[in-house]
């Protein structure tokens, strides 16, 4: 009988209730962690986009290297668990990464390339050689990524269906350059080498591009000549020769 006070002690700790589920549902809308910035209210539906992005900026300022789980969780400032949950390791956060990467990469050379654009074929080509350029001096990072397949789960459906979708569009732009329809599941060796050839010309270019091997042979030209006016020279004197040159 003593101890009643001490119960009904208990009593008054658990009756102011209904105001608890609330707050809890509250608390948990926000990420459990913040370990850098100012807090970050995602909700459900938004936490995955701000993890790819949050990735994207790790890989550009830090490289693939420094791009792991838990910098992109300190960089979205959210749990260290939450990229494993959403992409179950590091290979499937970046072959999301690539993927978007991929459809990036694909609507900037559709957006130059736009057939509506009262454009002649081969203004059209290098419309779009000069996006592809572009886009990687843009992303250098995340363009590097999406050529790294052995970094990449290729199988994993959003990347397969974005890396094809890319593949399509060039083999397209190829046979309209020749002026036949193209296949991209089935190419004949003519139209896998002119495919290959217009590939390892602007792929090629690119490469040397962002590892800073074109600063010598710019040095040699005349004062002022810039990048994308000699990549343009370039392309005029091998897109636009006359066929069978």
């Amino acid at each position: 009988m003593s101890k009643r006070p001490n119960d009904s002690k208990a009593g008054s700790k658990r009756a102011p209730s209904k105001a608890a589920p609330a707050a809890r549902r509250s608390e948990g809308s926000k990420p459990r962690t913040k370990t850098s910035g100012n807090a970050s209210p995602y909700h459900h539906g938004a936490l995955r986009d701000a993890l790819l992005e949050a990735a994207e900026r790790v890989l550009e300022r830090d490289g693939l290297a420094g791009l792991t789980l838990r910098a992109v969780a300190r960089e979205a400032g959210v749990s260290h668990a939450a990229p494993t949950h959403h992409f179950g390791d590091l290979t499937g956060l970046v072959s999301e990464l690539a993927a978007i990467g991929f459809r990036q990469f694909s609507a900037a050379m559709a957006a130059a390339s736009d057939p509506s654009l009262p454009l002649p074929l081969p203004a059209q080509a290098l419309a779009r050689a000069h996006a592809y350029v572009g886009y990687a001096q843009a992303h250098p990072g995340l363009y590097g990524l999406m050529f790294r397949t052995e970094r990449l789960d290729m199988s994993r459906p959003s990347l397969h269906e974005a890396a094809n979708a890319s593949f399509a569009a060039f083999a397209g732009v190829i046979g309209a350059s020749r002026h036949e329809p193209i296949s991209a599941q089935a190419l004949t060796l003519e139209q896998g080498a002119a495919l290959v050839w217009a590939w390892s010309l602007v792929h090629g270019f690119t490469t040397l591009l962002l590892d800073d091997r074109l600063s010598d042979v710019l040095r040699r030209l005349p004062a002022g000549t810039s990048v994308e006016t000699l990549f343009d020279a370039m392309l005029k004197s091998t897109v636009m020769r006359p066929s069978g040159a």
